[in-house]
This record gives structure tokens, C-alpha cells and sequence, in this order.
């Protein structure tokens, strides 16, 4: 690649992921005014768990003791409640998802149907814009708080620390596949065996789903995020980031051209200048936020109209904003709520390459 490409290739700050609401996630909490009860807000039907205590969680930010079982739950930023809940457990206390919620719920619908279905009371919803509020998280008094998908600082791990014991990413913010998230908050919840029998029917239906489009096998493919509006540069999610990963998972792969410039293991996507669109030629299918428009403006320019899979228009279009978008960043919740939608639009840009 020319010095020229490797100058104008980023890797992107966290910041820059909020600013572009794409991440869907955020670590930080407000709540709603709502009186936290006395008693447990925690259910669960794995009672008989054969978790031995202390446990002790090794993680990027510490290490975290708990010293016995969880009986209140709460969670912050993006999907780590969708592991409680789909383990039984209702959180005391989560946070508001901030990206493709369509009512004032605060909640995506896949965690808002699970909600409904274990009953019980309805937790406090953390807020997230405005920063992480230490207070609203004290106040659902939580035995244990989830964050192990999540951008969290050290210093707000500590603080959250004097709260209760946290559990935070193993590698890197924002990185954390599905699969990590299942297995550090169950571990975190005394659930271990029961987060492996989870990850275990997750996978055998991811599985049985993709077996239903054996023509995805092989095919290449990117996830992107891109502004039709301004597409002097763009940003490519690299297969590190949950978006990329589940792509993988699907039986698709990333093209070397992409891979060989995502030197960063740590970083969950780089921005591209659009002079350098043509790395994306090898990709037989693209997936990009957007809307109705997006495909055409990218079609009509004249450096993106020539990557050959948008010239034949093997390109997936995610509303932006909307649950499908929010899956993007998969949860076992929002994998079983969301596959057969998103395998159909992947089945669809396919069949544009024969």
C-alpha cells in the first residue's frame, strides 16, 4: 500500500465512537427518579448453581473478588443485562440503551420482551448521556455490577468499586464479544455453568440458522459506517469489534486488504479516507448503517461507485437507529430476536454477485 494510504488510514478514539452514536454502548449512568427497594429486585431459577466462593475475576482493570453469591444484580452500558436476563436473572438496575430504542423505554425490544416474560419488578433504568451517576447505580444497592462489555475508565472502575464488585472488559473497551460478555457476567453472577449452556444453544442456533444460506460460505465481508452526506472518509469495523466478529460467525470472512491495515489489536475499527475506497474491492459484501438513500449516493459517487460491490449493489443497508442496527452489536437476546432479518438481507446481497 502507498505512503499516501498509510497516512490516511486512523485508528479512531473512543470518542469518536460517541460522537458517531454508532457503538450503540456507553458506560455512563443516570436514573430514573425511582425508589429503590429494600428487597432483592434479583430473580433466578439456577438456585442450586455449584459456584464456589470467594470467586475472583481477573480483568483489564483490576482484579474482582466476590465473596459470595449475587443476590442483586445491577449492570451498566451496552448488553451485559441481556446476559442476566437471559440466565433468569432480572437486573436491579441497568442501563438505558442509547441507540435504536424506538419508544421512551429506554429498553431494545428483545430485553423488554425477556423483562416481561420473567416478571417481577421493574428494574431502574440507568441514563447514560450525561455520564455515569455513581448515586443512581448506589441506590439500587447491588451486590454486583456487570461491565464486562463496556468502555469503563479506571477511575470510574474504582469508583464504582467502593459501590460494589465490578467486573469489567478483559482486553479492551468495547471489544468483547458475545461470548466473553456470557461468560465473565455469568462467572460474575456465581452462573458459570449455566452462561456455558447458554453460550452452548447460542452457538447451536447461530448454527442451524446459517446452515438455512450455505451461500454466505466463503464469501467476503466488512462491516462499515459511513455518512452519505460525507463521504470524504469513512470507517471500517475491524473483526475485533462484535459487528466484525458475528460477520466471521455468519461463515463470512474479512478481506486481507482490510485485515492487512487493522494493526492495532486492541482498536475496534480505523477511518479511511475516501481516496483509499478501493480497499474495499475485494469484499464481496458490505454492511453499513444508513437509509434508503445511502446505496444510491454511493453508487453515484465517483470513487465509491467504482468498489465492485457497490457498483452491483451487494451492499446491506441497517437502518440507522434502528433494533436490526442495535443487534449489530449482538447479545444472545438480540441474536435469537434478530438473525432471520439480517441472514435475509446478507442472503439478498449475495445473490447480486451471480
Amino acid at each position: 500500500m502507498s505512503r499516501k494510504r498509510k497516512s490516511s488510514l486512523i485508528t479512531v478514539s473512543m470518542s469518536a465512537m460517541l460522537m458517531l452514536a454508532l457503538a450503540a454502548c456507553s458506560d455512563d449512568t443516570a436514573t430514573e427518579e425511582t425508589e429503590a427497594s429494600g428487597d432483592s429486585n434479583t430473580e433466578t431459577s439456577t438456585e442450586e448453581s455449584s459456584a464456589e466462593y470467594p470467586i475472583t475475576i481477573e480483568h483489564a482493570l483490576g482484579k474482582t473478588v466476590i465473596e459470595e453469591k449475587p443476590e442483586r444484580v445491577a449492570t451498566i452500558a451496552w448488553s451485559n443485562h441481556d446476559v442476566a436476563l437471559a440466565l433468569d436473572v432480572v437486573p436491579v438496575g441497568f442501563s438505558a440503551a442509547n441507540y435504536g430504542v424506538q419508544d421512551d423505554s429506554g429498553m431494545l425490544p428483545w430485553t423488554a420482551e425477556k423483562l416481561e416474560e420473567l416478571g417481577g419488578e421493574t428494574p431502574t433504568i440507568f441514563q447514560d448521556t450525561d455520564g455515569l451517576d455513581f448515586e443512581a447505580v448506589a441506590d439500587t444497592n447491588p451486590d454486583v455490577i456487570l461491565a464486562a462489555y463496556s468502555g469503563i475508565t479506571q477511575e470510574e472502575y474504582d469508583t464504582l468499586s467502593e459501590i460494589a464488585p465490578v467486573v469489567a472488559y478483559q482486553e479492551g473497551p468495547w471489544v468483547a464479544s458475545w461470548r466473553e460478555q456470557v461468560t465473565y457476567n455469568s462467572m460474575a453472577m456465581g452462573l458459570a455453568e449455566e452462561g456455558e449452556q447458554l453460550i452452548a444453544e447460542t452457538e447451536q442456533l447461530i448454527e442451524g440458522k446459517v446452515k438455512e444460506h450455505p451461500e454466505m460460505e466463503g464469501k467476503t465481508a466488512a462491516f462499515l459506517s459511513l455518512n452519505a452526506a460525507d463521504l470524504s472518509s469513512f470507517f471500517i469495523y475491524s473483526p475485533v469489534d462484535p459487528r466484525g466478529e458475528f460477520l466471521t460467525e455468519l461463515g463470512m470472512e474479512y478481506p486481507e486488504s482490510i485485515t492487512s491495515e487493522m494493526t492495532d489489536p486492541n482498536s475496534f475499527y480505523i477511518e479511511v479516507s475516501a481516496e483509499n475506497a478501493d480497499m474495499l474491492n475485494d469484499a464481496d459484501i458490505l454492511v453499513s448503517y444508513g437509509d434508503e438513500n445511502t446505496l444510491e449516493a454511493l453508487q453515484n459517487d465517483p470513487i465509491f461507485g467504482k468498489v465492485p460491490a457497490i457498483e452491483r449493489g451487494s451492499v446491506v443497508i441497517i437502518g440507522d437507529n434502528t433494533p436490526l442496527a442495535a443487534s449489530g452489536t449482538p447479545s444472545t437476546l438480540s441474536i435469537e430476536y434478530s438473525i432471520d432479518e439480517y441472514l435475509t438481507l446478507m442472503s439478498e446481497a449475495v445473490s447480486k454477485l451471480e
